[in-house]
């Protein structure tokens, strides 16, 4: 890896087609470039604030964004860029900035674009120890201005526990869409917000029967997480992740597959899909939703807490 790069992974590093992921340091003053060759990509502020400027492969400006950014992934939802398919995409922060490149090969070169960490809705998903927050900020229907590519944020509060149901996306019955997918994950510390290797969390994939039958590799795996980690699911049930007590735990979850446009339909395990149904009785964790676009919102845990009071 070259100065600054914390993650580089391409389809071919993970050993399938689509999915990608790079997550840069940008010492401050210090200009980073990335070529997007065969693949379209997000700009997403982790940390810190930053300039993007696209060109063509062949040269000519085709854009520039100034990203405000966020303090952590724990404090807000960010603004980020899209850029296309054969961009070359310079990166500047006068402070310094960490940033994610999730990405995905595609056919179409596409204009790059600007997101409005305003204009990203905000989910509360679950409920009891199962409610985290799910940031939409690059899936269909709310951002359009992609061919393969698919992305969300998700929060999960210390203790509790997030992609559950277990669920799969795959090649196996009932599936309707194929989507390789990626979970790059950030834990914080004692402090709630700053990143750090102490915090951890559980990850678990695995596959059934009708894996087997449909000719796909057996996985059955429970993996510690913890900061910067990244885990990879070629196929299978994935789910739960499990936040450890005291510890908050972010992932951003990449997805794209062989199926025309793009789509996030998926099937739960059969075994504990019934779970789902109980939320609706159930009262979310008032910790929810952690962030938004104007900070961390601690205003809506007291305002969450009046409402299921």
């Amino acid at each position: 890896m070259s100065r600054g790069t914390v993650i580089d992974l391409t389809p071919g590093d993970a050993g399938w087609d689509w999915t990608g992921l790079k997550v840069l340091w940008l010492p401050a003053g210090e200009p980073r470039v990335v070529r997007t060759g065969e693949s379209e990509a997000f700009v997403l502020p982790l940390s810190g604030s930053l300039t993007v400027e696209v060109t063509g492969e062949f040269g000519g400006p085709l854009a520039t964004f100034e990203l405000a950014g966020r303090e952590s992934v724990f404090t807000a939802v960010t603004d980020f860029a899209y850029v296309g398919r054969g961009s070359v995409v310079t990166l500047r922060s006068v402070t310094g900035a960490e940033v994610a490149m999730p990405s995905a090969r595609c056919t179409r070169a596409l204009p790059p674009r600007y997101g409005a960490a305003e204009d990203v809705p905000v989910e509360v998903r679950g409920a009891g120890n199962a409610t985290r927050q799910v940031t939409n900020f690059g899936v269909p229907g709310v951002w359009d201005h992609a061919e393969k590519l698919i992305c969300c944020e998700l929060i999960t509060p210390p203790g509790n526990w997030s992609s559950y149901p277990p669920h799969k996306h795959d090649a196996s019955e009932p599936c309707p869409v194929v989507n390789e997918e990626i979970y790059y994950y950030r834990i914080a510390g004692d402090d709630q917000v700053t990143p750090s290797r102490t915090g951890f969390g559980y990850h678990r994939t695995y596959t059934g029967a009708e894996h087997e039958a449909a000719g796909l590799e057996a996985i059955d795996e429970l993996i510690e997480v913890r900061d910067h980690d990244v885990v990879l699911v070629p196929h299978g049930y994935h789910g739960p992740c499990i936040a450890a007590p005291g510890y908050p735990m972010y992932y951003l979850n990449v997805m794209a597959g062989p199926s025309e446009g793009r789509a996030l339909a998926f099937c739960d395990d059969s075994a504990h899909a019934w779970v789902r149904e109980t939320w609706a009785t159930m009262e979310t964790d008032p910790r929810c939703p952690v962030t938004g676009a104007s900070g961390r919102r601690d205003d809506l845990i007291s305002s969450s807490r009046e409402r299921h009071s």
